[in-house]
């Protein structure tokens, strides 16, 4: 069994994989003081809860944005599972090949989309990632990973809102039941809700006109669901995208 961790700045998000099967996935909030038998605690629990054993865990891979939580994942996988942890960087043999002018500058979340991405949908691919930032990242035809657009996220956007006015009150991301609101918290939910389709759709338009009429745009993140429906541009939203993109990159790296 595989274990594959996706830490972002605001969620971690697990996987376990039967073979090629999710035989399991979890979100948990990003803490970083959290130490590494608080992190093999957890895990445990959801595994029990699941009914999936540790001692079958023979791989851990991991992707991560967030350098604090780095060390005690280190120490839960060796602690827990008896097994040194892969971090996936620029450096990790992707399949994929990285064009950016500084590839250290790279997220590894990024990477992971992106060899995902291009190997379930083939080039040139869009991946449109809706987390703490709307992140595009764009693999040619050639399997060339060739940068892309990183846009403030829906959930800070929110909160900016709330905090920097008086009088407007904190609302959800959701799909509006009409156009044109008719209070408050109608009018902020259509602005939100349609602002971001309509930048994420120029964006892709934009981004069409460069790479050519073969291109596919794909969302993941957990709010990527809401934006497919609306969006011109976005063909599937794949919840599971970055966890099969750390089995591709454990497959390529592990089981040669």
């Amino acid at each position: 069994m595989l274990l594959a961790l996706d830490v972002g700045n605001t969620n971690v998000t697990i996987g376990a994989f039967t073979d090629k099967e999710l035989a399991g996935r979890w979100r948990l909030r990003t803490i970083r003081e959290q130490t590494a038998d608080e992190w093999g605690i957890l895990i445990r629990n959801l595994f029990s809860l699941s009914s999936l054993s540790l001692a079958d865990v023979d791989g851990v891979i991991i992707s991560s944005v967030v350098p604090a939580v780095d060390q005690p994942l280190e120490a839960m996988s060796e602690r827990y599972f008896n097994r040194k942890p892969i971090f996936v960087n620029y450096l990790t043999d992707l399949g994929i090949t990285v064009r950016y002018d500084n590839p250290r500058e790279v997220g590894a979340d990024r990477l992971v989309n992106s060899v995902a991405g291009f190997r379930k949908y083939g080039g040139p691919v869009v991946v449109v990632d809706l987390g703490t930032t709307i992140n595009f990242d764009i693999v040619s035809a050639e399997g060339e990973f060739l940068g892309g657009i990183i846009c403030p996220g829906i959930g800070m956007s929110i909160s900016g809102l709330f905090a920097r006015t008086a009088r407007l009150p904190m609302v959800d991301f959701r799909e509006p039941e009409k156009l044109i609101g008719s209070n408050t918290v109608g009018s902020i939910t259509s602005g939100l809700y349609y602002g971001f389709v309509g930048m994420i759709d120029g964006i892709l338009e934009r981004l069409a006109a460069e790479l050519g009429p073969r291109m596919k745009a794909i969302a993941t993140g957990g709010q990527g669901d809401l934006i497919v429906r609306p969006s011109r541009w976005i063909m599937d939203y794949d919840e599971d995208l970055t966890l099969e993109g750390l089995r591709f990159i454990w497959e390529r790296n592990c089981t040669k």
